[in-house]
């Protein structure tokens, strides 16, 4: 799979898991990758991974004014794709807070917003923007309170911004557990019983690896026709 030539892909978040996979396999076409992160650190050790054609900046999504340097920075770009979220938590309604909910919806979705936001002036009419949600959003469970209902809206959300940035083409990837740093709230025990239980309750008998969904977001940024929509990488879990 390769982009057009000439492109140049921002990821915001691209410097671990998803966001990382996503720059690479991007990188690899050729296109000109720009990543972002708060850490500089993070920032660092994701260049020395990714190839020279690969640049990276700082950024801290919760600044409307970190934003627009970061974006300026870039300078003008086809695709925007947002990667960027916190750890995963799982908990049941008994143990749910508005103080928690918030920090988990500020990052992963309304930080998205923002980026969209602050990326419009610079980023190309011909263009696509990826924005990231989960299966979850498609079947919620005991323990996925938060998951789901964030999944969910970013799914609404990329839709309404389909609608309304057009010709820019805005979709949604969902993917299922997926072996990432973001499970690095839970113990490394329950990482693995998770991952190995996720895996049986999936059509494929697998969890998704890191590569095929890193596929999808390219796909959605190489194919000029799909706009307003979600595509699941989840091996089947949400059938099962």
């Amino acid at each position: 799979m390769s982009l057009a030539p000439n492109s140049r892909v921002v990821i915001v978040g691209g410097t671990s898991g998803i966001g990382l996979a996503v720059a690479t396999a991007a990188a690899a076409t050729g296109a000109d990758v720009v990543i972002g992160s708060r850490s500089a650190q993070s920032v660092e050790r994701a260049l020395a991974q990714l190839p020279g054609n690969t640049k990276g900046h700082t950024v801290d999504v919760t600044s409307p004014e970190s934003l627009t340097s970061f974006f300026a920075r870039a300078g003008e770009f086809d695709h925007l794709v947002y990667t960027a979220g916190d750890d995963l938590v799982r908990m049941p309604i008994s143990d749910y807070t508005p103080d928690q909910a918030q920090r988990f919806f500020d990052i992963r979705l309304f930080r998205a917003l923002d980026s969209v936001r602050a990326a419009l002036p610079t980023l190309r009419t011909t263009g696509s923007i990826t924005l990231t949600s989960g299966a979850a959003a498609f079947r919620g469970g005991a323990g996925m309170l938060l998951g789901a209902t964030v999944s969910g809206a970013m799914i609404s959300a990329g839709r309404s911004l389909a609608a309304e940035l057009s010709p820019v083409r805005v979709n949604v990837v969902a993917p299922g557990v997926v072996r990432t740093a973001l499970w690095a709230g839970m113990p490394e025990q329950e990482q693995e019983a998770l991952f190995a239980t996720a895996g049986t309750h999936t059509l494929l008998g697998r969890i998704a690896e890191l590569d095929d969904v890193a596929k999808t977001y390219l796909h959605l940024m190489d194919q000029n026709s799909t706009t307003g929509t979600v595509v699941l990488v989840d091996s089947g879990s949400v059938l099962k």
